[in-house]
């Protein structure tokens, strides 16, 4: 009876994990994990928003609709006067925040545009704000 060892199979399933690819716009976390069949899938973007952004508590508004939706990444004002935030989470979650929530902002903020790209950058653990850059 043949039986693998455990270093073969253990550096199978490595290797199955590191050549698989991953779509468009998703996190290489869920591919790289043994277990990413148990993992939700996951999307991560860079949102540029423009408009009166600025002085209105955008960022802090945004961290708090970011961890309500339980998202994970940042926000920051930008010297060109936008805010930019990238969005890791449920793909539902992320389109929520992005196209519902941020197309409005706050009360006193006034949006008249904003751009979503996809992103491979690690959004960490947890959202907040980043400095100003």
């Amino acid at each position: 009876m043949f039986t693998r060892s455990a270093p073969t199979a253990l550096f199978r399933l490595k290797f199955a994990a590191a050549t698989t690819s991953v779509p468009s716009g998703h996190s290489m976390s869920a591919a790289a994990s043994p277990n990413s069949a148990s993992l939700p899938p996951s999307k991560t973007v860079r949102v540029e928003i423009k408009g009166r952004v600025q002085g209105v508590f955008f960022r802090d508004w945004t961290v708090e609709n970011a961890r309500e939706l339980g998202l994970h990444g940042w926000v920051r004002n930008r010297r060109n006067g936008s805010v930019e935030a990238v969005f890791s989470g449920d793909p539902d979650d992320v389109q929520e925040m992005v196209e519902r929530r941020c197309r409005v902002g706050p009360p006193s903020a006034v949006v008249t545009d904003i751009a979503s790209f996809p992103c491979n950058e690690d959004p960490g653990q947890g959202f907040h704000r980043k400095p100003t850059a």
